[in-house]
């Protein structure tokens, strides 16, 4: 296709659109689509390691390999799927499926009562994506580049849907402390049990505000992806992509890596107790610091590398909308689904969690405002990034 023009006759109209993919091409385009993808000998190992009883510690760290590349996997075939459906649908699917591992791992841990590791796992994705992706995508592109340029515009528009999202867990951890007044040793959810009054009220709040905040999420959806999505486009003119699979083994693709994910977050989620145990290692650390990488690494990888290309608007897409997805998208969505299967999780996430996540939303907030990037606003996103993890650890 990049041959026209150049010389070479063009094809004959019909002929411009290339034979769809077969079955057997679509699967090849997508287990070799990285050398990330080499990580997938550890989803075998995981279940072996599982029902032949290797202990705790080989179930965490095999699941959490495993979960690297499916993650990877995840993303392409959606990412394939979008290109058939259009730019609305395709637009939606992504949305919907970008954090599906950030979900689902969410979801297991939910049904298993551990509320703390939600909380955390959610709050460290958002942080990882604003401060980890974002501030080493800065530092990469500042070493090609004096400055990177990009929509300032859309870049505001989604900073100040974090603030909005980073208002919702201030108001519940105020309401929280206007309540226990005098009483501080009342911090997270598995003490509010013992204040019945005070859950009911966070309980009250939270699910309320969950279902504003999808609301929100639609909207914004709206906003990028139709009625303002000139906005979020590269002003650099974008080259077609060509599908690597067909729509049917993409689509079946995604239900297979979301159904083997599952079992592996499964198996994840049900270490992490006797792991945190057995190396001394805080369970807040693994849910806040560790569990992102999961779900993140081959997000970090592309926006990094789109970042060096000058492809900003890419990098800002990839980092700040991930951390609105699951801010805006799947944290409310976790909220409600356990109002159904009866969990009392609140969007009180404690006081050290809330300070850390408004910090880190108004750092972002202002180094965006003015569409220009260079290294040291990457260095001063990542050293917070550094100093909320050494905080972490030693809580």
């Amino acid at each position: 296709m990049w041959g026209l023009g150049h010389g070479q006759p063009a094809l004959p109209s019909g002929d411009i659109h290339q034979a769809e993919p077969t079955v057997r091409e679509s699967i090849n385009a997508l287990v070799f689509s990285g050398w990330i993808n080499l990580l997938l000998v550890a989803v075998p190992l995981s279940f072996a390691s599982h029902f032949a009883g290797w202990g705790s510690t080989a179930d965490f760290v095999i699941s959490f390999i495993a979960i690297i590349p499916l993650a990877s996997l995840l993303g392409d075939a959606t990412e394939q799927c979008s290109i058939k459906l259009g730019q609305t649908l395709g637009g939606l699917m992504n949305a919907t499926f970008g954090n599906a591992v950030e979900a689902i791992v969410g979801i297991i841990a939910l049904i298993k009562g551990e509320l703390r590791i939600v909380q955390t796992s959610m709050l460290g994705s958002i942080l990882s994506n604003l401060l980890l992706v974002l501030g080493c995508s800065f530092i990469a592109g500042g070493f090609k580049f004096k400055e990177s340029q990009f929509q300032a515009t859309a870049a505001q528009a989604s900073s100040s849907l974090m603030v909005l999202a980073c208002s919702t867990l201030v108001i519940p951890a105020a309401y929280h402390a206007s309540v226990t007044q005098g009483e501080p040793d009342v911090l997270f959810v598995a003490n509010l049990v013992k204040k019945k009054d005070d859950l009911a009220g966070l309980l009250t709040i939270s699910r309320g505000t969950a279902i504003i905040l999808i609301f929100c999420y639609a909207s914004y959806l709206v906003f990028q992806l139709k009625s303002h999505a000139y906005l979020f486009e590269d002003e650099q003119e974008a080259e077609e992509e060509e599908a690597k699979m067909n729509v049917k083994t993409a689509v079946g693709a995604l239900v297979v890596i979301t159904v083997v994910t599952s079992f592996c977050a499964d198996y994840l989620v049900g270490a992490i107790e006797e792991f945190s145990n057995d190396f001394h290692i805080p369970k807040v650390f693994i849910g806040l610091i560790l569990l992102p990488i999961v779900g993140n690494a081959a997000e970090h990888v592309t926006s990094v590398w789109m970042a060096m290309k000058g492809k900003m608007e890419l990098t800002i897409g990839v980092s700040v909308g991930s951390s609105i997805q699951i801010a805006v998208g799947v944290v409310p969505i976790l909220v409600i689904v356990a109002w159904i299967i009866d969990r009392d999780l609140t969007l009180f996430f404690g006081m050290f969690d809330t300070i850390v996540l408004f910090l880190s939303t108004m750092l972002v907030n202002l180094l965006v405002q003015d569409g220009k990037s260079n290294y040291l606003e990457g260095i001063m996103l990542v050293a917070l990034y550094l100093i909320i993890a050494l905080s972490t650890w030693v809580q």
